[in-house]
């Protein structure tokens, strides 16, 4: 059974929010998980642009200030995302975390994204799991000495939730890695919007692109699913196939999860912030009204059991009327099948129990 500290939302002027921060960090021992010199990631998702459900920046601040007490190097880590947005690349994705408040000014540290300037630059990691043998992780992810898990707790239409397993399992891998977890095919090119201008077929390494009668074509057997077309296309012709299932893609992401922690199993902390629980994904350019009010911070050394706790945590909690909770306002009504009535979201803490990620038993330590 792991231990999942909590912290609710209230406050006073003798401790406030980040002293609770510092509290949960020190309880799961931190400094036992960095040291002196120990270049650490602190995982985060920066927000998409229009955005603002996303951790705070000034929480963040909070928690590599508690990492450089123990003398390591912490950066905040990101990684490009598979749809043609905001963040499709290094670059792009930089300048939204910086306008969304995540410059050095505010957190502190320097911001790197973990799988390179395209998307491409990744690590295979070979991972025993049910479905994957190997995964492909962004390389300054594996490279990193330690790593400190900040998810954002909400509702997400493919997997039910997004937690520390999402945020690991997609969060932590290249482009590549995604494509595996989305599709079993190639991205295709929208004929309609296509120019013919020829960029996707000078990015293509794997000679999978044609031009013909001045459109785009991609070979779904020469294609190795970088998705580096994806990133090149000025208008966005290029687009991914989403035709994985729901729970095939929840156990791809457990599995890729299990494989971003690799070798830091003893070097990991996770922080939960089940705070503006919108119905949908942080990679929207909006976020739509909280589906319950704001519950507090989680922290523990198991992504599972905190993943587990966030989710009761949220089903205990009564739903908010107008917001896009269809049923289950009551309290301990199922939240996520009242906004994603199809999604079993369940499969991820299964399946990462059943890989060794995690336990789905645990101790609510409230503090």
């Amino acid at each position: 059974m792991s231990k999942v500290y909590f912290a609710d939302m209230r406050a006073g002027h003798k401790e406030n929010l980040f002293d609770k921060i510092g509290r949960l960090l020190a309880l799961c021992g931190l400094d036992q998980r960095a040291g002196e010199g120990d270049l650490t990631a602190v995982k985060i998702h920066f927000g998409e642009k229009g955005n603002h459900a996303y951790i705070r920046p000034v929480f963040a601040r909070k928690v590599v200030e508690e990492i450089k007490k123990t003398g390591a190097k912490p950066f905040l880590t990101d990684s490009s995302t598979l749809y043609p947005g905001e963040r499709k690349e290094a670059v792009s994705a930089l300048v939204c975390g910086i306008e969304n408040g995540f410059a050095y000014a505010c957190v502190g540290a320097p911001l790197i994204i973990s799988d390179g300037l395209r998307g491409v630059t990744e690590t295979e990691v070979a991972v025993e799991g049910e479905l994957l043998k190997s995964a492909f992780i962004g390389t300054e992810i594996v490279e990193a000495d330690a790593l400190v898990c900040l998810s954002h707790f909400k509702c997400h239409e493919l997997t039910g939730f997004g937690g520390a397993i999402k945020n690991l399992g997609m969060g932590c891998a290249s482009r590549k890695g995604k494509l595996i977890q989305h599709s079993t095919v190639a991205p295709r090119v929208a004929e309609k919007y296509c120019t013919g201008c020829g960029l996707c077929l000078k990015a293509c390494a794997h000679d999978a692109i044609r031009i013909i009668e001045s459109k785009a074509t991609i070979d779904q057997e020469l294609c190795a699913g970088c998705s580096r077309c994806i990133t090149v296309c000025p208008i966005k012709a290029v687009n991914i196939q989403w035709n994985e299932a729901a729970d095939l893609v929840m156990k791809k992401m457990a599995e890729y999860a299990k494989a971003s922690v690799s070798g830091k199993e003893e070097r990991m902390v996770y922080l939960n912030f089940i705070t503006q629980v919108s119905p949908a994904c942080d990679c929207y350019g909006h976020a739509d009204a909280p589906i319950v009010n704001d519950i507090g911070i989680c922290a523990s050394l198991d992504p599972v059991a905190i993943d587990q706790a966030c989710a009761d945590l949220v089903n205990a909690a009564r739903g908010n009327e107008g917001s896009a909770l269809k049923s289950g306002h009551e309290p301990k009504g199922d939240k996520f099948r009242g906004v994603y009535p199809e999604i079993p979201w369940e499969v991820q803490l299964e399946h990462g129990e059943k890989i060794g990620l995690g336990s789905r038993r645990y101790e609510l330590v409230k503090i």
